[in-house]
Parts: C-alpha cells; sequence; structure tokens
C-alpha cells in the first residue's frame, strides 16, 4: 500500500500486519492438522522441553513473521521512486 504523507501510520500498520496475521492463522491450522508440533521436535531440537502449546505459539509467530516480512516487501516495492516523490513535492505533476 503506497502511502502518501494524509495516510497515518497506523493504518499502514494495519494494512500490513492485519492481512498477514489472518493467513499466519490459516496457515497454522492448515500446517498443524498435518505436523504434531511434539513430532516437529523430536526431529529437529530433541534435547529441548517444548510443549504443544508452546510449539503452536512458536509457530504461529514465525509464520506470521515470514507473512509479515512479505507483506512489508510488497509495500516497499510499491512505493514510488525519489524522482516521482520530489516531482510531486515541487509542483511538477508527473
Amino acid at each position: 500500500m503506497p502511502r502518501d504523507e494524509s495516510t497515518p501510520i497506523p493504518q499502514c500498520l494495519g494494512a500490513l500486519l492485519w492481512p498477514s496475521f489472518f493467513v499466519a492463522g490459516v496457515v497454522t491450522v492448515v500446517f498443524f492438522s498435518f505436523i504434531d508440533p511434539i513430532a516437529l521436535r523430536d526431529i529437529t531440537f530433541p534435547s529441548l522441553k517444548l510443549g504443544r502449546e508452546l510449539g503452536y505459539t512458536l509457530g504461529f509467530f514465525l509464520i506470521w513473521l515470514a507473512t509479515a516480512s512479505s507483506s512489508l516487501f510488497t509495500w516497499i516495492l510499491l512505493r514510488p521512486g525519489r524522482q516521482i516523490r520530489s516531482s510531486t513535492r515541487s509542483g511538477r505533476g508527473p
């Protein structure tokens, strides 16, 4: 979502974090309906004593971080270039 000076920061953050939160919730449900967090722990880090609840929580936040990073990258790519921003501020249109 390209941000101009009139768009409030909380609205921009909401536009980045809310869709990624929703997708992370759906992906977490689908992922953990096939994969048991305890089995995943035994394969990856058998020495750590992590319970199912902590596995679900860590999984959700890691997936949320990945989807939020994707949204942030898309936002960065959609921002106008410096030349366009400077010409709009000086009153010259594109």
